[in-house]
């Protein structure tokens, strides 16, 4: 994985009011260069590290969740700082609120967090020059092909314990 050691990685809003801390490393990190991402980012992609929600602690304030509509028709439920809107981390149907899909831009620390796969590509801004040696897909990625093996127990573990409610 191309991340520094996050497990305690902190971030935040912009103003302050809602901080988290993430107590594992992120299951992976997409570079998503969808326009849908462009749209709601304002730039030129997302970058979305993956965490099971329960690894992501508050320390301070609470996000409110809002949905947003979504290319899938599933919607995404986003959680935004009730103060200043910033989103921290969103939620997508296809784990649900299980995992977490932080902004790597609201990290204490963004630099030291760097793409593990390029996705939707086939969209990207034609000024964006992708770095050599990262994975970069025109659509979505094979998951199991790219993601390392302690990721994928982890998100086995996790898709387990939703079936069975949550319960560990």
């Amino acid at each position: 994985m191309n991340t520094v050691e996050h497990a305690h990685a902190e971030g935040g809003c912009d103003c302050g009011s809602v901080r988290y801390r993430l107590n594992a490393e992120p299951l992976f990190v997409h570079c998503c260069h969808c326009s849908w991402c462009q749209r709601e980012s304002g730039s030129a992609f997302g970058l979305n590290a993956l965490i099971e929600t329960n690894q992501v602690q508050l320390l301070q304030g609470q996000p409110v969740a809002s949905t947003l509509p979504s290319a899938s028709g599933k919607g995404q439920t986003v959680l935004r700082c009730p103060g200043c809107g910033v989103t921290l981390w969103s939620h997508y149907a296809g784990a649900g609120e299980a995992m977490s899909f932080v902004r790597v831009g609201t990290l204490d620390e963004p630099a030291s967090v760097s793409p593990d796969v390029h996705i939707y590509t086939s969209t990207r801004l034609p000024w964006v020059v992708l770095p050599e040696g990262v994975p970069a897909y025109s659509g979505y990625y094979p998951a199991k092909e790219l993601w390392p093996e302690q990721s994928q127990r982890r998100f086995r573990e996790l898709k387990e314990a939703a079936g069975r409610g949550g319960r560990s």
